[in-house]
């Protein structure tokens, strides 16, 4: 793939990249979620499945939207983790993770990591690149961004 050999490629991709693209090593280092991965309100099939939780007693954001979400967003970090030695910054750019009762659960589906607001860490990571660690931080309107620099070690 010419992505990987560019080394300064933008690649940009909708809800098949994170079900598709493999992109190990330096050549993906930063991956940018604009908003939470919820399915689109207005799909029958969905507004069917809502329906049914709904008639059952259920609550359909709790029971299904959300923890469909969270896989959605663990797929899309998993795009830049895909080796044991991968590093990098996943950014997410939607207020709705620090602005909202769900958004710790959403948190907490995604792997182990360490989490700023600052954008200067993001940007220190970037420049050091070298030691193992994990960072995160939201972005200006509130969302957050999490760089990742192989597992977490504590």
């Amino acid at each position: 793939m010419r992505f990987r050999t560019l080394g300064n490629a933008v690649l940009l991709g909708s809800a098949s990249f994170w079900e598709g693209v493999d992109v190990p090593g330096d050549a993906l280092s930063l991956v940018v979620i604009d908003k939470l991965p919820f399915a689109p309100p207005d799909d029958p099939l969905l507004a069917a499945r809502l329906a049914k939780l709904r008639s059952d007693g259920g609550n359909p954001f709790v029971d299904w939207q959300l923890p469909q979400a969270a896989i959605s967003l663990k797929q899309g970090a998993g795009r830049l983790i895909r080796t044991e030695t991968d590093r990098g910054v996943l950014m997410i750019c939607d207020p709705r993770l620090t602005d909202k009762p769900y958004g710790r659960r959403l948190w907490q589906s995604l792997p182990p990591m360490r989490r700023t607001r600052d954008q200067a860490d993001a940007v220190a990571f970037f420049d050091l690149m070298t030691t193992p660690t994990l960072t995160s931080f939201a972005a200006p309107r509130g969302g957050a961004s999490l760089p990742w620099d192989g597992p977490a070690g504590g």
